[in-house]
């Protein structure tokens, strides 16, 4: 068969199609039938694609078709190839078939079998699936969901969001830290203290105290290295109530910090691509906010 070097061949899917439908048929004839197109198609597809790749893919008698050893190693990667695509178009055809939320954290803290449950009620045509991806967008730039919990703004011009409730500010402590036989806490109670804090996703920053009295910021990018790191009694954490909720440690507590500043819970979404139920998220998760 002629080749061409240095030059990449052009493959179409139909071809790649045709081919695992001749092995598994077993025939010409009846590949023709599972494709619903004439056997003389199917004849001139597979010496398209074998043209195309310079190889032999199958060889044919006037008794059966069998594969050579190229081909068994083609067709598995056909295969592969098939199945990828299968699985974008129903990613991008499943509309309102399924709804992906992000976070990076937390969740939605208390609320989240509230949201799930009361989801499923009015919206049962829509899954919901929780996914938690440790991003600065929750997961929308990675195209890991549809929407996202964040709880801090984006400043990327590609998304939008909407406030939908506050949450308080706690500091996470050592059980056995002086703090914890406290009901609250202010900030100047840990000002000097190493505070472990996740710049790319965290809501915590210097800010929040005055020049001269800030604590000792150390970074890490792992909700359950915060955890462990906290237990130990070498740190403290700052953090939105959520993920107290979300993440009961033994040996950590959590105090609120009475004069610190709540923190913003936005539900944020591609801006020129919103999922269809992204109006009822906004208005679900809305509710329970203010209900609490």
């Amino acid at each position: 068969m002629d080749t061409h070097p240095g030059r990449t061949p052009q493959i179409e899917l139909r071809q790649l199609r045709c081919l695992v439908a001749i092995v598994d048929e077993g025939t010409f004839t009846d590949a023709a039938i599972v494709l619903g197109v004439s056997q003389a198609a199917v004849s001139r597809t597979l010496a398209s694609l074998e043209q195309a790749l310079g190889v032999r893919l199958l060889r044919r008698t006037s008794r059966e078709v069998s594969v050579t050893a190229t081909g068994l190693r083609v067709v598995a990667h056909a295969r592969r190839v098939l199945g990828e695509v299968d699985d974008l178009v129903g990613e991008a055809t499943s509309g309102q078939a399924r709804l992906r939320i992000g976070y990076a954290w937390s969740a939605l803290g208390r609320h989240t079998l509230d949201f799930q449950r009361r989801w499923a009620e009015r919206r049962p045509e829509t899954e919901v699936q929780l996914v938690r991806t440790n991003s600065g967008t929750g997961g929308l730039a990675e195209g890991a969901c549809d929407l996202a919990v964040v709880r801090r703004p984006l400043d990327d011009r590609r998304f939008d969001s909407v406030v939908v409730g506050l949450e308080r500010r706690l500091c996470a402590m050592a059980a056995d830290d002086p703090l914890a036989r406290r009901r609250w806490i202010r900030l100047a109670d840990i000002s000097g203290r190493t505070l472990l804090v996740d710049r790319r996703t965290g809501t915590t920053t210097e800010e929040l105290w005055a020049v001269g009295s800030r604590p000792v910021f150390q970074e890490t990018h792992d909700v359950d290295d915060w955890l462990n790191s906290i237990s130990t009694g070498h740190c403290v954490g700052l953090t939105p109530e959520a993920t107290a909720h979300q993440y009961r440690r033994p040996g950590v507590v959590y105090r609120p910090v009475r004069d610190a500043e709540p923190v913003v819970v936005r539900l944020a979404w591609w801006r020129d691509d919103p999922h269809p139920a992204r109006a009822a998220a906004v208005e679900l998760l809305t509710e329970l906010y203010r209900e609490a």
